[in-house]
């Protein structure tokens, strides 16, 4: 009995779904979103004292943005002892936004982009090392690679 009533249901429930769907191109109706895309680019080393420039490229459906809504850095060091203040990217055109920065402290530092065009927002975020790395700092690189590793042999 238990088992007839629940085919029922199961009958029932998919005859109003399928009731929502009887229009072919109900997914015209929908807006397509475009998301934004990026990449960050980070000069290839750092000098000590000196002006260095990080830029990120944004597309959107397959055009470079240009005039983007916003588009702001943050950059921090990984052990917590430097934090800039999120600033406005400088355009530079055809898609490249950019910020020049003087790190005069060795290390991890990531870089987050905070960016937005045409109702799509992103926070893509990317590391990268000034002069050397402590020994705190390499053990937790290590530590990131043990648990990429570990995540990828979980997936055969």
């Amino acid at each position: 009995m238990k088992k007839n009533i629940c085919i029922s249901f199961i009958f029932i429930f998919s005859l109003l779904l399928s009731a929502c769907s009887l229009e072919q191109d109900v997914a015209n109706l929908y807006k397509k979103e475009k998301p934004l895309e990026s990449e960050i680019v980070i000069p290839e080393s750092f000098s000590d004292n000196k002006q260095e420039t990080i830029e990120v490229v944004l597309t959107q459906g397959g055009k470079m943005v240009d005039g983007a809504d916003y588009v702001h850095f943050e950059i921090w060091k990984q052990d917590g002892t430097v934090k800039y203040n999120m600033e406005e990217a400088v355009e530079e055109g055809n898609g490249t936004y950019s910020i020049s920065k003087s790190f005069d402290s060795d290390g991890l530092y990531y870089v987050k982009v905070h960016a937005s065009n045409d109702g799509s927002i992103i926070m893509p975020q990317k590391q990268f090392i000034v002069g050397e790395i402590s020994k705190s700092e390499l053990e937790f690189l290590q530590k990131g690679l043990q648990k990429q590793n570990e995540n990828h042999e979980h997936h055969h």
